[in-house]
């Protein structure tokens, strides 16, 4: 009789655990299909609010193109032949202008060249260049902002800080050579007399435009100063 109650225990006792087992992997599967069900809405709703404000950049894009491309137009300036409308070429660029990265920073570093010559891709040519001088110097400033901070906060002697900024500086036209492929967003042309003008608007994406630059600034810093390299490894640290 014991023996029997014994077992009729241990039967219990192995069915209870059963049922405690399929009610944990029920649980489990239903906590999974919630949780897929969630990361499901959630996706929908970046991909909502992804939509939204790619049409919030557009909207404002086209409004600020059109106005510009009626003062443009009013000037007396046009698109080269078989181009794309004026209108178009600058809104382009504006939506360039309005995107940015996961942290909030703009995606783009925007430039614009202006150029006077006898032939209208002499023009372009040139514009281009002064454009993509002006881009190289937009982000000599970048880096020379974060270099003087790591300057404040390394311990460099008067002599030392005074050589780095000298060569920071000096280093635009080389961050200039090396920005290639860059984006033209619009380009547009004014007849003044024989000669003609071009106006060109260029990108370049910024990572890309950082990085490039702090190849050339550290570069120049081993060739130009006498740094050590432990100093120059913690000025170049951002």
């Amino acid at each position: 009789m014991k023996e029997q109650s014994r077992q009729l225990r241990k039967g219990i006792s192995i069915l209870l655990g059963l049922l405690m087992a399929l009610s944990f992997q029920s649980l489990i599967a239903q906590n999974n299909k919630y949780e897929a069900k969630q990361k499901k809405a959630n996706r929908k709703e970046l991909k909502k609010e992804d939509r939204d404000l790619k049409k919030e950049i557009r909207r404002r894009a086209e409004k600020k193109a059109r106005r510009e491309a009626g003062k443009f137009k009013k000037r007396g300036w046009y698109v080269a032949p078989g181009a794309i409308p004026m209108e178009k070429q600058i809104e382009k660029g504006w939506m360039a202008q309005y995107q940015e990265d996961q942290n909030g920073y703009p995606l783009y570093i925007v430039a614009t060249g202006n150029s006077v010559a006898e032939s209208q891709a002499a023009a372009k040519l040139q514009a281009t260049e002064l454009a993509k001088l002006e881009l190289a110097g937009l982000v000599q400033t970048q880096i020379a902002a974060l270099i003087e901070n790591n300057v404040a906060t390394n311990q460099l002697s008067n002599e030392e800080a005074a050589s780095v900024t000298k060569t920071v500086a000096a280093s635009k036209n080389i961050i200039a050579q090396e920005i290639q492929r860059v984006l033209v967003f619009f380009e547009i042309y004014k007849k003044i007399g024989k000669n003609t003008e071009s106006s060109v608007r260029i990108g370049y994406n910024t990572d890309l435009a950082m990085e490039s630059a702090k190849k050339v600034v550290r570069k120049k810093l081993e060739e130009e100063t006498e740094l050590m390299q432990e100093k120059l490894e913690k000025l170049m640290d951002f």
